[in-house]
């Protein structure tokens, strides 16, 4: 089993790196000066080293399911890295397609901040829970999964197009937004940051609070500065700075206040990251990219992302509704009850029905349609982190 974990952590750190190279590639694949040869070049190089980096990320996937005895699904390490591999996935299908090469420039870093989001949960390999020991794990799991990953490429596609097409020369309301859309991604890359800097340092302090979601006194250790502490609770290490505030009342998922505190850091480490960038740019980072995104084919980024969705709806309806269903009539008994996760999966549902239909029957394509796929993964990331980490219900084990 030892053996295993070993591998399987070295076998997603190696995902990483190549990701990682891959994307500079990629990159080189838009500078204006390179020659056609040469781009092409580069972009073969790019996604040789994807599939390389995707194959070494599936070894991680069987040696840890090897290691758990269960596919590594069941917590937010191992749903969020999952996440980030059938990104890769879907980005490969989609890329022998259309042969966009600025996808892989996109693309991949959104899998390198997941996977570098998920390594900063719990990654020990525990038991499962009861409701969760069932085969239904991987059926209902990795198909949202996957249906959640094909959603994301339309994402991609659709932020390309808007930073393309958006005239960013002078400051309006959709270059407001789409700069805040990209403030989002630095939000999640100030969470690895912060969090790293912070264990590297061996910080921790420890709470004690009256927890209603587990129905009893805990104890809750931080690895974080206390700015946002548990909802009336004591803390236990005297030489740690107390909390700026306490958490609502309301927030009773599992340790949701150190959850809390979590995010609160990361979307102060995300603005100081982003002003540095910023200063460096001297101007807004959508205007620093468009230049560099003018060969690109609006029309194609339009209709990858359509047809994203139109392949990812159907998956997400059979995974996050039909057999979420099932195996909920299974594990407690009813088909639907109003947990948050289950109320969110149905929202998420909704928004890309109405997406299609008013693709479909309004006619709402180019930039109208951008900006819905760009909203319908702002949905699924709140159903990802929020539902899960901070909000109470069935699913706050994740």
């Amino acid at each position: 089993m030892g053996s295993y974990i070993e591998v399987s952590s070295t076998m997603l750190y190696t995902a990483f790196i190549i990701y990682l190279i891959a994307t500079f590639f990629f990159g080189a694949t838009i500078r204006q000066k390179n020659k056609q040869t040469g781009r092409e070049f580069s972009g073969k190089i790019g996604i040789t080293l994807t599939i390389i980096g995707f194959l070494a990320q599936i070894v991680y996937f069987i040696t840890r399911w090897l290691a758990s005895g269960h596919a590594p699904v069941s917590n937010m390490f191992e749903f969020v890295t999952f996440f980030g591999m059938c990104l890769v996935f879907a980005f490969i299908v989609i890329y022998f397609i259309y042969r966009v090469n600025v996808l892989g420039l996109f693309a991949l870093p959104i899998a390198l901040i997941l996977i570098a989001f998920a390594s900063m949960f719990p990654t020990e390999i525990s038991p499962l829970i009861p409701s969760l020991q069932s085969h239904w794990l991987y059926i209902h799991v990795t198909t949202v999964a996957l249906a959640q990953a094909i959603l994301a490429v339309s994402f991609v596609a659709a932020l390309i197009y808007l930073i393309r097409q958006i005239d960013q020369t002078v400051r309006s309301k959709r270059t407001t937004w789409l700069e805040i859309i990209l403030f989002g991604l630095f939000v999640f890359i100030g969470f690895s940051v912060i969090s790293t800097a912070f264990n590297l340092s061996g910080y921790s302090a420890e709470f004690e609070y009256s927890s209603q979601a587990q129905g009893q006194t805990v104890t809750t250790d931080y690895h974080l500065p206390p700015i946002a502490g548990p909802n009336e609770g004591e803390l236990l290490t005297g030489d740690r700075m107390e909390p700026v505030f306490d958490a609502p009342g309301w927030m009773q998922g599992v340790e949701a206040a150190r959850k809390l505190n979590t995010i609160i850091w990361s979307v102060l480490t995300g603005l100081v990251l982003y002003g540095i960038v910023r200063l460096i740019l001297r101007k807004r980072i959508g205007a620093a990219i468009q230049p560099f995104l003018k060969k690109v084919k609006p029309d194609l980024l339009d209709e990858i992302s359509y047809r994203a969705v139109a392949i990812g709806f159907p998956v997400f309806t059979l995974g996050g509704i039909i057999f979420a269903a099932i195996w909920a009539q299974i594990a407690w008994d009813r088909f639907w009850g109003w947990d948050p996760k289950e109320v969110w999966a149905l929202v998420t549902w909704f928004f890309y029905a109405a997406f299609l239909h008013l693709r479909l029957s309004r006619g709402w394509h180019g930039e109208k349609s951008a900006w819905l796929a760009t909203v319908g993964f702002v949905v699924i990331l709140f159903n990802l982190l929020a539902v899960n980490l901070v909000l109470a219900g069935l699913h706050s084990y994740a």
